[in-house]
């Protein structure tokens, strides 16, 4: 559970990493697998069994020092962090022919350090009320 607009978020619909392994591990033998660099997920198998799990926990192991990743909304607005209450307008700058990528770098180099610098990762003394962003089915990706 993620405090974005609109999902009424409280920290105790949160479920943590450690509280989803728990309930898994009641049940099967839990095997972290190597992530590779900036992945947003951490991986884990269970032996005998195909496939893997994924979870990401952003809220209580944020991989923010390590993500690469930028999203472009559906109405052309680049987002830094999906946390983030910014965004960078390049619609507007490709509909009069503006060259795009000062845009990007200036972006990039506004990310915050972690959680769109509006969240703490105290995430009990999260206030959703002053939380300012998208909801995420409006921010797509």
């Amino acid at each position: 559970f993620m405090p974005f607009t609109g999902n009424k978020w409280t920290s105790n619909k949160m479920f943590s990493l450690e509280e989803i392994l728990a309930v898994v591990e009641k049940d099967f033998v839990v095997l972290p697998v190597k992530s590779a660099p900036n992945d947003t997920a951490k991986s884990f198998m269970i032996p005998g069994h195909e496939g893997s799990l994924a979870i990401i926990s952003t809220m209580t192991a944020p991989f923010c020092s390590t993500c690469n990743r930028m999203r472009l909304t559906a109405d052309g607005k680049l987002k830094n962090c999906l946390f983030s209450d910014g965004e960078t307008d390049l619609l507007t700058a490709l509909r009069n022919n503006e060259d795009v990528l000062p845009l990007i770098k200036a972006s990039i180099w506004s990310k915050k350090k972690e959680l769109g610098g509006q969240l703490i990762t105290n995430f009990e003394n999260i206030d959703a009320d002053a939380i300012k962003n998208r909801s995420m089915i409006t921010i797509g990706g």
